[in-house]
């Protein structure tokens, strides 16, 4: 959520840059300012009443030690109305901050000055290009063909169990998903990230305070009775770990991994571009989850962002990092990279990973701050990205490392998975 103060003294810029993000409600800004404004003069009326209350209040008390009974009657009873009318204006300031927070809730992140103009994911910017693209034959299976040939997914007997979007690993499949998880979790370890393990549900405080609601509802799987919500990515629950918390600076920066399924309804999704493990209902990630210092926030997320190409680069496969344009980010993100992985035998590329900085966006909505040198509560940075997402890297590599023989293991996962071939 942005602060309030920074859209009161920053209207214009603000303006701006919803723009970049091709925020449409633009007059939202003007509507969040002068409520903001009724909400002051609210207050103050208040404040102002509840002076002249304690006055009063005080000036009987003298009267009555003084003797004077009836001039305390008298000021009694001209102060008698003001109990109502704190009541009313405090029914007021209720009423006014409600709608003040609930147009607030409606303004997505501002995208930092380096996010790119556009509108769809045609107009993101690629920042990079690493590895080549293999040469296949003709004949290369895409990976749903090859799940099948050699038995290690099996897509129809998860659509018979739950549904389609729920596939069911098997044998080497299943082994090739753990040593997945295994190896991120372990690489993750190693460059300073603190596991942990997180429920798969939370509760809509949760939901809210990263920014899945309201933005993402509809996205998400509701379990009703329980008003609980399976979780579209582990950052959900990691992050709000630090929910209601003063961390300390110098505990900064706080780094955080974690693995668990992934929960995501993907309504509307249909097409070529869905099938096989393209575009899953669950799945398996590990995600990487920071908060930090504002001042090093950008040079985190650069971080991050190698950190993620380090895990690409040693799987082997060929991959690309894309700045997403204002129209194709996050409703709660201010700069995000994609990476993708090339998918030879589909011909396309397919993303993987996002990382990316919230600044205090999430922050704010968490409450998670921080008492900084000077003495004054300062709201965090937080960042998260996938490291990483299993299904279109698992799809990469079943069809990248296609051969006569069968699909060759990257030798970095054969400690994991304990075979060379899936043949």
């Amino acid at each position: 959520m942005l602060q309030l103060n920074y859209i009161r003294d920053n209207r214009d810029t603000v303006i701006e840059r919803l723009g970049v993000k091709n925020f449409k409600d633009l007059d939202l800004v003007d509507d969040i300012i002068a409520l903001d404004e009724k909400r002051r003069k609210v207050q103050s009326e208040s404040d102002a009443v509840a002076a002249e209350a304690n006055s009063s209040a005080k000036q009987i008390g003298d009267l009555m030690r003084q003797g004077k009974k009836e001039e305390a009657e008298a000021v009694k009873s001209k102060s008698a109305g003001y109990k109502e009318q704190i009541r009313l204006l405090q029914e007021e300031l209720e009423t006014v901050e409600q709608e003040l927070h609930d147009k607030l809730i409606q303004l997505p992140n501002l995208p930092h000055t380096s996010v790119p103009q556009g509108t769809t994911a045609e107009d993101n910017e690629v920042a990079f290009e690493h590895g080549t693209i293999p040469t296949l034959p003709e004949d290369a299976l895409p990976h749903w063909e090859l799940a099948t040939k050699y038995g290690i997914i099996d897509f129809e007997l998860g659509t018979k169990i739950t549904g389609a979007g729920f596939p069911v690993y098997k044998s080497k499949g299943a082994r090739l998903q753990r040593a997945l998880i295994n190896f991120f979790l372990d690489e993750a370890e190693k460059a300073g990230f603190k596991e942990v393990q997180v429920p798969n549900v939370v509760n809509e405080a949760s939901a809210y305070a990263t920014g899945q609601l309201p933005d993402k509802e509809g996205q998400m799987y509701h379990v009703t009775n329980d008003d609980l919500y399976l979780i579209p990515t582990a950052e959900v629950p990691i992050t709000n770990i630090y929910r209601d918390s003063i961390v300390k600076e110098e505990d900064f920066p706080i780094k955080h991994c974690g693995y668990t399924p992934c929960f995501r309804r993907e309504a509307g999704s249909y097409g070529a571009h869905v099938r096989g493990l393209n575009r899953l209902h669950q799945f398996d990630k590990v995600e990487i989850v920071q908060i930090v210092h504002p001042d090093k926030s950008y040079e985190v997320l650069e971080d991050m962002s190698q950190y993620v190409q380090s895990l690409l680069q040693k799987l082997e496969l060929p991959y690309r990092v894309l700045r997403l344009c204002g129209g194709d980010m996050s409703f709660t993100s201010a700069l995000t990279y994609d990476m993708e992985t090339y998918s030879t035998a589909q011909k396309r590329w397919l993303e993987v990973s996002s990382v990316s900085n919230f600044e205090t966006y999430q922050a704010n909505r968490l409450k998670v701050r921080f008492k900084n040198t000077e003495g004054k509560m300062q709201l965090a940075h937080t960042l998260n990205g996938s490291a990483l997402a299993l299904p279109r890297i698992v799809a990469t590599l079943l069809e990248n490392n296609q051969t006569d023989r069968g699909i060759k293991i990257p030798s970095v996962l054969v400690p994991y998975t304990g075979f060379e071939w899936i043949d």
